[in-house]
């Protein structure tokens, strides 16, 4: 039954953009002090990452239903699968109707993710580990940016742009931890990586520090990616 509820769960996330109203953003009527192209957002293109995503866990769910179906080494990465595309289903709807809801539902997704992920078989890797391990490295840098606009919204703290330069450091620190503690699952480095490559391209032009910052962290997560590969 798991397996059939995670593939329902992957189509159904995957078709959400299709029946919700597209979310590009909090509206300036969502935060008392509205964030206009806030600094730790990647640029546009970064987000097309999510089409490999969509197409890459509907792929994995179909293949554990046709081949893996009853094997109980992708029991546990199933509950916390369908824990967060669960929620996922819903969270373009929740984003266009509260940035606190649309943050804080964001990091449940992304901690079930990486629960995911941490219990991915370690055999069947292309269907198994690695889409679970794209998603949730795009999760990690999504969360960090949600908080941080969400924060700066609500006029908490020192403001967007000293919240990029404090939260994109705290993201690298997560993810490092997560793709050094999770070996052979490279994929999580590089949608980490290209995120934060993406905050670089969004910056280069007007705050340079930010996106320097962010080069030097892509640079890290990716070598730290590269390092798991060498483990697959």
């Amino acid at each position: 039954m798991k397996a059939y509820v995670t593939l329902a769960l992957a189509l159904s996330f995957a078709l959400s953009p299709l029946i919700t109203e597209p979310f590009t953003g909090f509206r300036e009527d969502q935060l008392p002090l509205p964030q206009l192209n806030p600094a730790i957002q990647p640029a546009g293109y970064a987000f097309s990452i999510w089409g490999v995503i969509y197409l890459w866990l509907i792929a994995g769910a179909g293949f554990g239903v046709l081949k893996r179906c009853d094997n109980p080494a992708w029991g546990t990465m199933r509950l916390w699968l369908i824990v967060s595309l669960g929620i996922g289903t819903f969270w373009l709807w929740i984003a266009n109707t509260s940035a606190l809801w649309a943050t804080l539902t964001i990091w449940m997704m992304l901690a079930s993710a990486i629960a995911a992920l941490k219990t991915a078989p370690k055999t069947d890797r292309w269907f198994g580990r690695a889409p679970v391990a794209l998603y949730a490295g795009w999760l990690s840098a999504a969360s960090f940016v949600s908080l941080a606009v969400l924060l700066a919204g609500n006029g908490i703290g020192p403001g967007g742009l000293t919240w990029a330069y404090i939260l994109i450091p705290v993201a690298l620190v997560l993810a490092a931890y997560v793709q050094i503690s999770t070996q052979g699952a490279p994929e999580y480095g590089i949608a980490v990586a290209w995120a934060l490559i993406g905050i670089v391209v969004a910056n280069w032009a007007g705050v340079a520090g930010v996106a320097a910052l962010a080069g030097f962290s892509a640079g890290i997560i990716a070598g730290l990616a590269l390092r798991s590969a060498r483990a697959v």
